[in-house]
């Protein structure tokens, strides 16, 4: 299959194209830099020039293609302050890949998050048939979901607030770790009973390439390995990897401390794989977080820099 990728050169496509490429397939990477673009050649996927932006661009590829994966988004923008700008932006890509590829039948994996539901205000473990009519990034979500009725085998992957290895650069870990470096203390909320879903990075690319060859069209999966890690445990492994203080805070110094990341410290956000594994056959068996924390390599300075 000649399969168009999004994002291909960051940290989920720099683990989703080498699977790809394993499995036998071709892969076009979409790429906005020289650097990004050397990176995919390297791999041993073809290039595609161009960036979310240019909808025309992003329909031609998909349309020359046998399927798309898209895991772009706008990172930069959001950690900005242009969440908004990020999320339209990724709602204008859909359309256009999923104009490209209406009436064929072709395979459109994108991308989501469980944790949008917690900040939704949902209680208890996310399944995959929890479903939200609006809010941010959840209009993409559902737009996909619906491209199955105009000929589309699309499906949305679900990602953890974090996917974690040591392709892990930018995420939520490093930046908490970050906190933690200027701060003197790697600190939880409160008890640090709120739980994290987790999934290694390397068992998200597996699901993604099993979505792109076998997942009914309008599915929702979720890449769930550990379906709630306490919050505490978290910022154990963070402290316990710098040789930090461990400390609970009073929710009233959350915004002080963890800065514009001080919702996600306090979230809960305990999901479920079951429905996916039974469906794909997909099963994790990367470490989960905890001990991924315990090996080591997200207290390089060189990969834990503050943003």
């Amino acid at each position: 299959m000649r399969v168009f990728v999004t994002g291909a050169s960051g940290h989920l496509g720099s683990a989703v194209v080498p699977e790809l490429l394993e499995a036998g397939h071709q892969v076009v990477g979409l790429a906005r830099s020289d650097t990004s673009a050397a990176a995919l050649t390297a791999a041993g996927a073809r290039v595609h020039r161009g960036d979310l932006d240019d909808p025309d661009g992003l329909a031609a590829a998909a349309a020359a293609a046998d399927g798309v994966v898209h895991l772009a988004f706008k990172h930069d923008a959001m950690f900005a302050g242009d969440f908004a700008g990020a999320v339209a932006a990724d709602l204008r890509a859909l359309d256009a890949l999923g104009d490209a590829l209406a009436g064929t039948g072709k395979p459109l994996v994108a991308t989501s998050g469980t944790v949008l539901f917690a900040s939704a205000g949902l209680r208890g473990a996310l399944t995959e048939t929890d479903v939200l009519d609006a809010g941010p990034r959840i209009e993409a979500e559902n737009a996909v979901v619906a491209l199955a009725e105009r000929g589309v085998r699309s499906s949305v992957v679900r990602l953890t607030p974090t996917v974690h290895s040591s392709l892990d650069h930018n995420g939520f870990i490093p930046t908490f770790i970050s906190i933690a470096r200027s701060k003197g203390v790697s600190a939880y909320v409160g008890d640090g009973a709120n739980r994290w879903p987790a999934v290694h990075t390397l068992d998200a690319a597996r699901l993604y390439r099993l979505a792109l060859e076998s997942a009914p069209a309008g599915s929702r999966l979720h890449a769930v390995g550990d379906e709630g890690v306490p919050f505490r445990k978290i910022a154990e492994g963070i402290g316990h990897g710098l040789n930090l203080p461990v400390v609970g805070i009073a929710p009233a110094e959350a915004d002080a401390h963890f800065g514009f990341l001080s919702a996600h410290a306090q979230a809960d956000n305990p999901a479920s794989s079951t429905l996916t594994r039974d469906l794909l056959g997909w099963t994790p068996v990367q470490p989960g977080l905890v001990d991924d924390l315990g090996q080591g390599h997200y207290f390089d300075t060189d990969t834990t820099a503050a943003r």
